[in-house]
């Protein structure tokens, strides 16, 4: 008598899906791996199709199960985690694993202080986002494991996100994978630091507490996985009492790169609408922005949710760069160019920072103690923001790689300036 037999699926197959497949699977004790596949590309991909298939299922160590696959365009990668998580639901307590070899470079570390003007938000559940994703040009790209997925699929996503991560060129954008809070987070922290990502985002975060018990995962994870570098900490402050913690949540880990809000949880929290306004939330952001430059990190704000308001959109990230925050979210490609736009010093900025340098720069020279632009003292406050901007501004290759040789090619025009009052906005 032939013992009942496991059956489960995963992923999605129905018209018009797009870069995903369908895995049914029935786990046998006999007959080996057999499959029937619907693809529009059998013909040219039939055997390779199979072929991934018996070499997921010898890494697994399932020797006898009936597939079933319906494609609708599966790169390598999503099939072959659509094909393990199947088996995974057929198989409760499956130990093994299947990490398809690598097709990007290894990643170097990501740089603590790097540009984080955009991060974008894609669910890991869907691969069409995830294929194409740096073609948009975020700074960095949110492989999302949290609020996005269905609880349904997470198991089904942290597969995908995995195997996305050795197997996407994301076009220099940075690698953020967003993990999910308690002992699910832990799951997802096992199954994705084999390929390397270069951020952890940590929802929810309250308390250094629990900063540092991820990172005492995630120290151990580099170890065992030989991964060369140490994977930064996003925690995203999302509750009143995470607002209360922030500073402590901002410096409880040298790995912590930034310190995020995120406004939908918090205002829910507190017990108000969100508003474009954002008059309900001015205290928490500030108090973001504070925690995260006390601590020497950089402040990141939350998403713009309304992605057919463009001109709403670039409204707020003013306000957001006006408040001290370095970037914001993104839920949508289109927002990602008008947040650039929105953050980058506008040219009047940049022409005011060449002045104020050179005119300090001059006084330093000349012995004198003061320096102004016009009726403007100069201080070194006022040296380090004008840095600032030039900075970011030759960041962005507005102003040429050597900065201070464009504040030289400004000197005719200062004279003129300066005595007028500065004469520059």
């Amino acid at each position: 008598m032939t013992p009942h037999a496991a059956v489960a699926s995963a992923g999605k197959g129905d018209a018009g899906v797009r870069s995903d497949c369908l895995v049914e699977v029935e786990i046998k004790t006999r007959g080996g791996i057999g499959l029937t596949l619907e693809s529009k590309v059998e013909k040219l991909y039939g055997e390779s199709i199979a072929a991934l298939l018996k070499e997921v299922c010898a890494s697994l160590g399932v020797h006898h199960a009936a597939f079933h696959i319906v494609d609708q365009g599966a790169l390598p990668f999503v099939l072959a985690a659509r094909i393990e998580s199947a088996v995974r639901r057929a198989s409760p307590g499956l130990q093994t694993s299947f990490l398809p070899a690598p097709l990007v470079r290894r990643q170097a570390a990501s740089l603590r202080d790097r540009m984080r003007r955009t991060r974008l938000y894609l669910p890991g559940n869907e691969p069409k986002y995830l294929i194409n994703a740096g073609l948009h040009g975020p700074d960095c790209i949110v492989l999302d494991l949290e609020d996005s997925v269905p609880p349904d699929e997470k198991d089904a996503a942290r597969l995908l996100v995995r195997n996305a991560l050795r197997s996407v060129d994301f076009l220099g954008s940075e690698r953020m994978v967003r993990i999910n809070q308690g002992r699910m987070g832990l799951e997802d922290l096992r199954a994705i630091m084999p390929s390397s990502p270069g951020v952890i985002l940590l929802p929810k975060c309250e308390d250094a507490e629990q900063v540092q018990s991820i990172e005492t995962e995630m120290r151990s994870l580099e170890r065992r996985h030989k991964i060369g570098y140490e994977v930064l900490l996003l925690p995203i402050i999302e509750s009143a009492l995470g607002i209360v913690h922030a500073y402590a949540i901002a410096s409880a880990s040298p790995r912590v790169c930034a310190l995020a809000i995120g406004l939908e949880d918090f205002t829910a929290d507190i017990g108000v609408e969100r508003t474009p306004e954002g008059r309900e939330s001015l205290f928490a952001r500030a108090t973001v922005v504070t925690a995260a430059k006390a601590a020497g990190v950089q402040a990141l704000d939350s998403v713009y949710s309304d992605v057919e308001d463009a001109e709403g959109l670039r409204n707020s990230t003013r306000e957001s760069k006006s408040l001290g925050f370095d970037g914001r979210g993104c839920v949508h490609p289109r927002q990602v160019a008008d947040i650039h736009s929105a953050l980058a010093p506008r040219p009047a900025e940049v022409q005011r920072a060449q002045q104020i340098l050179l005119a300090f720069e001059r006084a330093r020279k000349s012995g004198s103690g003061v320096a102004a632009l016009g009726s403007t003292m100069i201080d070194l406050p006022v040296v380090a923001r004008a840095e600032r901007v030039l900075r970011l501004a030759q960041q962005l290759g507005l102003i040429e790689s050597e900065w201070r040789s464009s504040v030289v090619q400004t000197d005719q025009g200062l004279s003129a300036g300066t005595e007028n009052g500065g004469g520059v906005e």
